[in-house]
């Protein structure tokens, strides 16, 4: 599957806002969004592009893209799934995205960062209501329970992000047992609880188009 494999914080600069795609390190000073919070390349501090209507809708899908660490294959299979759905096909879509199981860990706190989850998931870590899953785009919903197994509970990756999940918080429609490794979904979110910067009905045009 492709995969990008440059800085990841240029992600973060070209967009204009962080994306947290670094877990942890976006929160601290490291973070190279806060150093140098302009566009990368040699005319970044300088050029400011004016987008035109198409360009803002292609700068969100972009923002999102990277965000959850999707390709566009992978976000597009998403839309149509939300826009079969009923209810506001933006709201569906950013639904869809939050239920993924490396997008779960991350929220849990049992990861930093989505990328440090889907690497933890594929090499087996995790259990869902009791039985094992290593497939990052597995979709959960309302009443799920997400487990550490036991032989991983020393895994220094996960007990870090255990303890520095407090900075960034769970959102108050998951559960966290820090003490017994294991956390469940209470309810699906709603738009409301979804605080990222993104204009879904502009991504929603662009792939009606």
């Amino acid at each position: 599957m492709a995969r990008y494999i440059d800085s990841s914080c240029r992600l973060c600069r070209r967009e204009g806002l962080k994306l947290f795609i670094k877990g942890d390190r976006c929160y601290s000073e490291k973070c190279a969004f806060e150093r140098r919070g302009y566009a990368p390349g040699d005319h970044g501090q300088s050029h400011k592009k004016q987008h035109s209507d198409y360009g803002v809708q292609l700068r969100e899908k972009q923002k999102l893209k990277r965000m959850y660490g999707l390709l566009e294959k992978q976000l597009r299979g998403y839309f149509e799934k939300a826009d079969q759905r009923k209810g506001i096909t933006g709201t569906n879509l950013l639904v869809f995205l939050e239920r993924r199981l490396d997008n779960m860990i991350f929220r849990m706190g049992f990861a930093n960062s989505r990328v440090e989850a889907r690497q933890l998931i594929t090499h087996n870590h995790f259990l869902i209501n009791g039985k094992p899953v290593n497939i990052p785009s597995y979709l959960l919903k309302a009443g799920d329970e997400i487990c550490v197994k036991e032989g991983s509970r020393k895994i220094t990756r996960i007990l870090g992000a255990m303890e520095t999940v407090a900075r960034r918080g769970v959102p108050h429609w998951l559960e966290l047992d820090k003490e017994n490794f294991k956390a469940s979904i209470k309810m699906l979110p709603v738009r409301e609880d979804l605080t990222m910067p993104v204009q879904e009905q502009l991504i929603v045009e662009l792939f009606s188009k």
